[in-house]
């Protein structure tokens, strides 16, 4: 069939079609992750110095010898017990905005204000940021004029529960770990984690952290391989949230954010993030036709003590 000439139509060119009007939604569709499980879960502290100090202490081995004779004197005592002090450095992160004074005025589809919408946007990236600095491999610097002061990130702090090909850090924030060969992530790598746990902590670790290709891992392990057939909704669950094992149980989740070599066994109580700064707005002087704001915070991780949590490393 042919158009008849003269009809008007909405294509380029036609007439009518300077007149009509756009069909904008007012919704803007943002589904970028910005969910922080670390962040989110740890402890929250203060911190009064740009190197945060803590102290850690462990009592002696068993003395099988303990064995004294009746009516004994004490000529000797046992030294006594000295606290290790452990320290990190604080570390700022920002995110900045500007707008000109055009576009904050101007008729805008799905926000307001151009101004709120991308301090919004920049609050989510911050946080995302800090998840990603607190679990990254990463020494504490101390910095200069030309450098930024650097905080020790998780996979600094442990050593004393490991499975891994690489070589540990030393356990003080002061050097990284070094990777090794990775291997694919298997039940007896992490029941291996949660024995030494059980053998040198009192408190159970809370959770297995791990990226998602390794989630995928730990749902496969022998504890999942009966799956389950829920009658009433006909649903195949083969999947893993909680594993139990010989030493303790483990929630299992999944954390885009983290190395996704690593699978972190962590006590949630013995990590805190401690702010020197806390996260604050600011408005910047305005030097011309644009609104400025700085979104700043200044903080440290602290590992209360590393040997309640441990880890598999090197993994694919």
């Amino acid at each position: 069939m042919a158009i008849i000439p003269g009809t008007a139509t909405t294509f380029s060119g036609a007439p009518g079609v300077q007149g009509l009007r756009e069909d904008l939604s007012d919704i803007i569709y943002n589904i970028s992750p910005s969910d922080c499980p670390f962040t989110s879960n740890v402890g929250r502290g203060t911190a009064d110095a740009v190197y945060h100090e803590w102290q850690t202490a462990k009592l002696a081995a068993p003395n099988l010898s303990n064995a004294q004779f009746q009516g004994d004197d004490i000529s000797s005592f046992s030294p006594a017990s000295v606290t290790t002090r452990l320290g990190n450095r604080t570390q700022i992160l920002r995110k900045e905005v500007i707008i000109s004074g055009t576009l904050e005025a101007v008729s805008k589809a799905g926000r307001r204000s151009e101004l709120a919408y991308n301090l919004m946007l920049r609050m989510k990236e911050f946080k995302i940021d800090m998840e990603s600095i607190l679990l990254n491999n990463q020494a504490k610097l101390v910095g200069n004029t030309t450098t930024a002061p650097l905080m020790a990130g998780v996979p600094a702090w442990i050593f004393t529960n490991t499975n891994h090909n690489g070589t540990n850090p030393a356990g003080d924030g002061t050097n990284i770990r070094t990777d090794g060969t990775q291997r694919a992530f298997t039940e007896a790598m992490l029941q291996d984690v949660l024995s030494k746990i059980w053998a040198n902590c009192n408190e159970e670790p809370d959770v297995l952290m791990v990226g998602g290709s390794n989630k995928t891992k730990a749902s496969a392990f022998t504890g999942n391989a009966t799956k389950m057939v829920d009658v009433a909704t006909k649903k195949l669950t083969a999947t893993v949230d909680v594993y139990v094992g010989d030493f303790s149980s483990v929630a299992i989740i999944a954390n885009r954010f983290m190395r996704a070599r690593d699978a972190l066994v962590l006590n949630w109580d013995y990590w805190s993030v401690d702010w020197l700064r806390p996260v604050k707005q600011t408005e910047l002087a305005t030097t011309g036709d644009a609104q400025k704001r700085m979104i700043l915070g200044e903080m440290t991780l602290q590992a209360k003590n590393e040997s309640a949590s441990g880890g598999v490393f090197d993994l694919t």
